[in-house]
């Protein structure tokens, strides 16, 4: 299915101006009523779920390899910080043409379920896409004309949906083992009125030496390290197990995001925050491992639909238009000069949708 212009304008309209607010002030928006059901949603983590439980010769048939990002990746795979290994399962769906690998032998069902919510996200977009060009007071084909290949194949588009599984991480150290034994007690003289139950210092020093070791080790590792989307937006539903946080705009200061059943949320990503003049920011952010054991010891489901322009679509600033209010001769002025700023980083910026995500996915998958 090619990407359709939405008929209801209202909708549109009235979905722009909200989008574009919050996504400016706050860098990520919450969508509900967005016409997609939780249950196709739950289905598909049922799906990940029993290939996670494949044989892995069975499961390396699927790999990501190369330069396509179609395909399975293994935990570890992943370095998104460049630095701590992403620890979680994940499948690439780059195109919902017949020559698109998936795994319908040993998994009937799966490339039904999934092209069917594939084209629900895909709808979505397409909504998005005309509601992001009101926000901006653009016309209302302005993004739907460079996003013509949505999950036509990597030859036309790099979009992505992408099926997401972190597994429970259950520590066995041998530091919790039980150890039976008899147990020797011995009667002592006590050399002061009062007993001392304070710890010796060089005890707690080995104790905090032993937490400091584990917290270094557990920095190594991650569900998912710290990095901003490489497209247009991001689309992400989630189950309620969390870990989700993000970058507040402006600060280093990180927030955990809640969840709110059946909604999905949308982020920036680098090339909309190009095309704006990084007045939508592409928000950072990250998928932490529970401190919480109990959380910790069960998996978590995420659905990402990834929105890039087409292959061949140049990223350059738009000259985006300004409010009525700014006639002076002094904004004049401004203006004049920021356009020739624009001319300057648009000199340097030159590039395409193809190329930009290339560049990307070399930083994320070097070894």
């Amino acid at each position: 299915m090619s990407t359709e212009e939405c008929p209801i304008r209202s909708v549109v309209n009235r979905v722009g101006h909200q989008l574009h607010k919050a996504l400016s002030e706050k860098g990520i928006a919450l969508l509900v009523n967005h016409g997609i059901s939780e249950d196709k949603m739950k289905q598909i983590y049922g799906h990940l779920d029993d290939f996670c439980k494949l044989s892995d010769t069975t499961k390396e048939t699927y790999l990501r390899k190369g330069e396509t990002n179609h395909g399975y990746i293994k935990p570890g795979q992943e370095r998104f910080d460049g630095k701590s290994k992403d620890l979680r399962h994940t499948f690439n769906i780059c195109t919902l043409k017949p020559e698109g690998p998936l795994p319908d032998e040993p998994l009937p069902g799966f490339r039904e379920h999934v092209s069917d919510l594939a084209t629900d996200f895909k709808r979505l977009s397409s909504l998005l896409l005309q509601a992001l060009a009101v926000g901006m007071e653009l016309p209302y084909g302005y993004f739907l004309e460079k996003h013509r290949h949505i999950l036509d194949g990597e030859g036309e588009n790099q979009s992505t949906f992408r099926l997401l599984y972190y597994p429970p991480l259950i520590e066995d150290d041998g530091k919790n083992e039980l150890l039976r034994g008899t147990c020797k007690y011995s009667q002592q003289r006590c050399t002061k009125d009062e007993i001392d139950l304070s710890l010796p210092e060089d005890y707690r020093a080995k104790i905090r030496e032993q937490q400091e070791q584990e917290e270094e080790e557990l920095q190594q590792v991650t569900r998912c390290g710290a990095h901003s989307d490489y497209g247009t937006f991001t689309l992400l539903a989630q189950d309620s197990e969390g870990g989700l946080e993000v970058k507040l705009p402006g600060t280093d200061r990180w927030k955990r995001v809640g969840h709110l059943p059946g909604a999905i949320l949308i982020n920036a990503g680098e090339l909309l925050s190009t095309w704006t003049g990084e007045k939508l920011s592409a928000l950072q952010h990250r998928v932490i491992i529970p401190q919480e054991e109990t959380i910790r010891a069960r998996g978590r489901h995420s659905l990402a639909f990834f929105v890039h322009p087409d292959n061949c679509i140049s990223i350059t600033p738009i000259d985006l238009p300004t409010s009525s209010s700014s006639n002076s001769l002094d904004s004049d002025e401004k203006k004049t000069k920021s356009r020739k700023k624009s001319f300057k980083t648009a000199k340097s910026k030159i590039y395409n949708a193809y190329q930009h995500v290339q560049r990307r996915f070399k930083e994320t998958y070097a070894s």
